[in-house]
């Protein structure tokens, strides 16, 4: 079952993001809060938007989670979807839960006009490339991603010109 996250899902996100961050190998980096996250999701300007992935049992756990927010595309001249995170925990995989997530942003981007769908993956991680390729998506290998973090950002920010 795929349904909107909620407030009371924070604790369960937070976790699957760390989960997420292990099989990254990049748990280290985590320092957001749960605090931060709500905050994000829920707060007076919500800056992002999740989706939950449920157990199929009656207990309902959350098992999997999709974070994205809007993008905007300068050529298109509309909105569309950066999927931030998507993660699913491992021993529930092949369950269907990665695609209705998908499936569920895909709906959004047709329900209101959006026109791209659009999301990063590590290089060595195959076996979600593969599942992205099964679905139809397509590698944008003519754009390298760049980033700004901790220093470098601060001192752009703090003594840079505009």
């Amino acid at each position: 079952m795929i349904r909107t996250a909620t407030p009371e899902d924070i604790p369960a996100l937070h976790a699957l993001v760390r989960e997420l961050a292990a099989y990254e190998k990049a748990l280290d980096e985590v320092v957001a809060s749960e605090a931060q996250l709500a905050e994000a999701l829920f707060g007076d300007r919500p800056a992002a938007y999740a989706h939950v992935a449920t157990a199929d049992d009656d207990n309902g756990e959350v098992i999997g989670f999709a974070l994205w927010f809007l993008n905007f595309s300068t050529w298109r001249g509309v909105h569309g979807i950066y999927l931030e995170d998507l993660y699913v925990r491992p021993e529930r995989r092949g369950g269907g839960h990665g695609k209705a997530l998908l499936a569920e942003l895909a709906r959004i981007c047709v329900e209101r006009g959006y026109e791209r769908l659009e999301w990063s993956v590590l290089d060595w991680n195959a076996p979600s490339i593969a599942f992205y390729e099964s679905l139809g998506a397509r590698p944008q290998d003519e754009w390298t991603v760049y980033r700004l973090t901790d220093g470098a950002l601060a001192s752009l920010g703090g003594g840079g010109t505009h």
